[in-house]
């Protein structure tokens, strides 16, 4: 396992950890790479029923991508970087649990994408989001990376946040519905909301999310399978009797 990425399992949730916090936690390759092997580690261990992502040192949530390692690029490999970070942001879009984004302060370009394909994102009031590249690098955003911006922020603040690089303050990203909750109290709601989670049906939960994942797909009468998994489900079963019983449900996620 890299230093730079750390992998935690405590209880029912599997906390990923962006780790370079003297570099404002700016993605590497290699932590590319560790995010979608947690994806899988989250996907194919029963236990974990919430995946959390956050980023070390307080400073930032990640930066961006690393800098230092777009030297020497052409197009073909800007083509090429922005394919596989469009698949690892799919991946982590379709991972089974329901992923939460623990942002504090910076959440800039690569880490807005991180954030924006998780399903509940919660902030410090320091945190600051945007892609600053028109006065940074100079490069662009693939169209999967925008549809997926547009879908959450809207169309005119996608923009704006492009051609002004300027960056969007918390309580801005809470009032657009970017950001569920901002507070400078970010471990307690974080745990206040992974408890929450952890207690309810994960089958249900993975129902919205894969739905919503067609929909954005434009899959839009492809649920055959999500509802007959739901419904066949040992969870459901159990559910109606308990609810008949008046007994609270217990979920095994089958």
């Amino acid at each position: 396992m890299t230093e730079d990425l750390l992998v935690d399992k405590t209880g029912a949730v599997l906390t990923v950890t962006f780790n370079r916090p003297g570099q404002r936690n700016a993605m590497t390759w290699e932590m590319y790479q560790r995010l979608q092997q947690a994806c899988e580690q989250a996907d194919t261990d029963s236990d974990v029923r919430v995946m959390v992502l956050r980023g070390a040192g307080g400073e930032a949530f990640v930066a961006g991508t690393d800098i230092a390692q777009f030297t020497e690029f052409d197009g073909d490999q800007g083509i090429e970087y922005e394919r596989r970070i469009g698949e690892i942001l799919n991946r982590l879009a379709a991972v089974h649990v329901p992923v939460v984004a623990a942002i504090e302060g910076y959440c800039i370009g690569g880490g807005l994408g991180i954030a924006a394909v998780a399903d509940v994102r919660i902030s410090n009031t320091s945190a600051r989001f945007g892609v600053p590249i028109a006065r940074t690098l100079g490069n662009c955003l693939s169209m999967s990376t925008l549809s997926v911006l547009t879908q959450l922020l809207g169309r005119s603040r996608t923009i704006d946040l492009l051609l002004t690089a300027r960056l969007m303050p918390a309580d801005e990203a809470v009032r657009c519905g970017f950001v569920t909750a901002s507070t400078d109290e970010l471990d307690e709601e974080l745990d206040k909301l992974t408890s929450r989670l952890v207690a309810h049906a994960p089958l249900t939960m993975w129902a919205a999310k894969e739905g919503m994942r067609r929909l954005h797909a434009g899959s839009v009468h492809d649920d055959d399978d999500i509802v007959r998994r739901v419904y066949g489900s040992e969870d459901f079963a159990g559910a109606v009797q308990a609810f008949l019983r008046k007994e609270k449900a217990t979920w095994v996620g089958r």
